[in-house]
């Protein structure tokens, strides 16, 4: 869904100031991101405004074909975590410890930004050799889209595939991983017709993880398959 603000999940060391966009760009915000990349200088990252309706904006942010941050192999180990997946199974990064993942976070809910991003990271995955295919993990930012219903929904509607793990849990652990990964996550929930609606904003963000298990790049939406794909093979390629 969608929020007008976002916000660190409680407990979280903040990350920057955030500083609105233009009212004309209501959907977009940016953060300063010092300890993502761990410079002292800000790195810029989109906020989305998820919105549940069909039409997307406009990105106001142009597409880069670099990642917004890269670490060197070993230098920083990605945070496992422990969630569940649309099959009802335990999901975390062990579970696929020996080939590439990309780790991303969507809104199950969303209906413009996450289906978009959801395709282009697909479209990513079918650039590659089957040897270097990642697995995408899709942790939720939407504590109330988490239905198994509505996850295999997606995976039919949004043509997701074999690939594809949703991972989802209560909110804390949700709350911990989006912490772990400097996700900024804020639910404005509005009242409509007597139904409480959540509107979610959160940064759009994927990260590249390597068969070690390392954090090797981060994507910014927007972005574009083929430079993601470009990311994955030339990991493949230097660790053989």
């Amino acid at each position: 869904m969608s929020a007008q603000q976002p916000s660190v999940p409680d407990g979280e060391a903040a990350l920057g100031s955030a500083r609105p966009g233009s009212r004309r760009r209501a959907r977009w915000l940016v953060w300063g991101l010092a300890l993502l990349v761990g410079i002292a200088a800000g790195l810029a990252i989109g906020i989305l405004r998820t919105g549940g309706g069909t039409t997307p904006a406009v990105p106001a942010t142009p597409v880069s074909a670099k990642p917004a941050a890269v670490w060197a192999a070993g230098s920083k180990p990605a945070p496992d975590f422990r969630l569940t997946d649309q099959h009802g199974q335990p999901v975390s990064l062990a579970r696929f410890r020996g080939r590439p993942v990309i780790v991303t976070f969507i809104d199950p809910l969303c209906r413009n930004f996450c289906p978009t991003e959801a395709k282009i990271l697909e479209a990513a995955r079918a650039r590659l050799r089957a040897s270097q295919r990642p697995a995408i993990v899709a942790v939720s930012v939407n504590q109330w889209g988490n239905a198994r219903r509505i996850l295999l929904q997606d995976v039919r509607t949004w043509k997701l595939s074999r690939d594809w793990f949703w991972a989802v849990g209560p909110a804390p652990a949700l709350r911990k991983v989006w912490k772990a990964y400097a996700i900024g996550v804020r639910d404005d929930p509005r009242t409509v017709a007597g139904v409480t609606v959540h509107e979610i904003t959160h940064t759009e963000a994927a990260y590249v993880v390597d068969r070690r298990g390392d954090q090797r790049a981060l994507y910014l939406y927007p972005f574009r398959a083929a430079d993601v794909a470009r990311t994955v093979r030339r990991l493949a390629g230097a660790q053989g």
